[in-house]
């Protein structure tokens, strides 16, 4: 599972070979924005930029061990004169928003020019702690404490204010500061849709916010950062400052007036567009991108046998299906975990019969390290490792009031919010208390709470798994198989069918020990199509493992497979070893 994307490492889709795309450490601050600097092996995770010397290895997420870290320590040089003038002849700031943001000078060893360059100090506070630095030359080279919390810029300067402005840089920052608006941060990292900084901040210091000013770059990266901010903090109270024809805040301020252009600006930023009404203006970057590159295939499992059919995408809903004690719920968990290690997807599940809530986690954890979790098994190292991780990827819904849909949707947005989901499982369907209106029917019903569904979809832009039992399905005694159910016979109503994006049927062939996956619908041809891939479960750790399936020996209708050894590495970072297992006795 190399996970290039973690690391926004833009591999457009390839898997294997080499190739060359822009560096994440380097490209914000390069002159030209053309260069690929950046050798990527997709085969062995190597990683090397040939202008900043970044270096990085991602087999199975492995990075080297980072450099122990050492807190910042406040930089006592007041400004250099030469600062104070250049970003008051080339910024338009003057000294005093330098003095009151807390800009400071420094010499610091550059990477780039490999030696000590006085460079400008953006220090990140929280309260009165130093948080981290960014070090800046005159030439836009820059560096970050190694190590150090990313957290947002200015932070202290919305604590406690009814409204906020999130811009994409320090300077952009600075030029609020400029017309008198001290409300204002900078998102760290620049144009990154990974906001998982924000969840430490979501109820201290955005909560109370009445409204959010969203002033991002006006390039591609900016407009995906704005859409993500939008999705995170709510449309409803985010205006949008439109800076055009200028890229950024401190290019409004460098221009003749301004200061009363930046201000208007801010003024006149309109409210997010109207939900449900859409132009080719509203959608021109998604217009833009399908022009240049087309439809793409959606997220991988890393099981290339589903992945041959089928590929996921948030906004969508997925019913899963199969009798009971087929594996549904064994096959949503490991899908789930599989679309979070490779493309981050934060996932929240409502699963009622995994009760107590500590056993789902146990399984979760097992999937994860490929082992057995029971001390005999893990250090206590390891044991952190995996916490750490369920932590800070799993959210586990269990309304305290009642199960209802209305309850459970709430708290699935309410993890949208706080904590960025973009998987949800509800499992399973008859564990939700259903209360249906007076006069209506169960079809009825049904087809409004799957309309629901898929609105929860669309608007937080999830990818939501549905677990539905089907009808009782007849048992054939000459092949000693209950029959394989098809989406239609999901209880209750087709339109679990007809409402899908994705439908799956889960089959355990008992008699031949294999399990199969039946891709009954992809609604969009570029996800996929139907189709089936088997797989063999491993009970060890809950893993499903690929299979092939052959003509058998023994005559017509017999089956043979040839799976692929089980798999019991840990699917955590390298640097946490997982204890040797016997694999020839756990193969057997």
């Amino acid at each position: 599972m190399i996970n290039f994307e973690k690391y926004q490492i833009h591999t457009d889709g390839r898997t294997s070979g080499r190739m060359k795309t822009f560096c994440p450490e380097c490209h914000a601050q390069r002159k030209n924005k053309r260069d690929k600097s950046l050798s990527v092996n997709l085969d062995t995770g190597q990683v090397y930029c040939h202008y900043c010397n970044w270096k990085l290895n991602v087999r199975w997420e492995e990075r080297p061990k980072p450099e122990p870290y050492i807190a910042p320590v406040a930089q006592t040089v007041v400004l250099k004169t030469e600062h104070v003038e250049w970003f008051l002849r080339h910024r338009a700031i003057p000294a005093s928003v330098l003095t009151t943001a807390g800009i400071t000078s420094a010499e610091e060893f550059m990477p780039q020019t490999r030696k000590k360059e006085w460079c400008i100090c953006f220090n990140y506070y929280e309260g009165n702690r130093l948080v981290n630095t960014k070090y800046r030359d005159l030439n836009k080279n820059f560096k970050l404490i190694s190590g150090a919390e990313l957290i947002p810029y200015n932070l202290n300067g919305i604590l406690n204010q009814p409204e906020c402005i999130i811009t994409e840089g320090e300077i952009d920052a600075l030029s609020f500061m400029a017309i008198g608006r001290t409300d204002v941060i900078s998102v760290p990292g620049g144009a990154n849709n990974n906001l998982s900084w924000m969840d430490r901040f979501i109820e201290s210091h955005f909560d109370d916010k009445k409204v959010i000013y969203i002033c991002t770059d006006t390039d591609r990266k900016g407009q995906q950062l704005r859409n993500e901010l939008l999705r995170r903090l709510g449309a409803e109270r985010c205006r949008i400052v439109d800076l055009a024809p200028a890229k950024d805040a401190n290019e409004v301020l460098t221009a003749p007036h301004g200061s009363e252009a930046l201000k208007a600006a801010l003024e006149n930023a309109p409210q997010a567009p109207l939900e449900g009404v859409y132009t080719a203006e509203d959608l021109g970057d998604e217009l833009r991108t399908l022009f240049e590159n087309g439809l793409g295939s959606g997220a991988d499992t890393g099981w290339e046998n589903l992945d041959r059919i089928c590929t996921f995408e948030p906004g969508r809903i997925c019913v899963v299906t199969g009798i009971p004690g087929c594996g549904k719920s064994e096959f949503v968990d490991e899908l789930v975990l599989r679309l979070n290690l490779r493309h981050h997807w934060r996932a929240a599940f409502f699963s009622p019969e995994n009760m107590p809530l500590v056993y789902h986690l146990q399984k979760l954890a097992e999937k994860i390290i490929g082992n057995r979790f029971y001390k005999h098994s893990l250090s206590e190292v390891q044991y952190q490792a995996i916490t750490n991780y369920l932590q800070e990827n799993i959210s586990l819904i269990l309304p305290k009031e009642d199960f209802t849909a209305a309850n459970i949707l709430a708290k699935a947005r309410e993890l949208v919010h706080r904590r960025g989901i973009r998987t949800f499982v509800l499992d399973p369907l008859n564990c939700i208390e259903h209360l249906i209106p007076h006069g209506d029917t169960e079809t009825q019903y049904l087809n409004s709470f799957l309309n629901d569904l898929v609105n929860f979809a669309r608007r937080n832009h999830c990818l939501v798994i549905l677990v539905a039992h089907p009808r009782k399905m007849p048992f054939d005694p000459n092949t000693r198989q209950t029959a394989v159910p098809d989406m239609y016979d999901v209880s209750g109503s087709a339109s679990f069918y007809s409402k899908a994006d994705f439908g799956i049927v889960v089959e355990r062939d008992r008699v031949n020990e294999v399990t199969r996956i039946h891709v009954k619908k992809v609604k969009f041809k570029h996800l996929g199509d139907k189709g089936i891939a088997s797989f063999v479960y491993n009970s060890i750790n809950g893993r499903f493992t690929e299979c092939k399936e052959v003509p058998g020996r023994a005559g017509a209708g017999s089956i043979e497979f040839k799976p692929q050894p089980f798999d019991f590495n840990s699917w955590l970072p390298k640097e946490v070893e997982m204890p040797a297992l016997d694999f020839e006795r756990h193969n057997t």
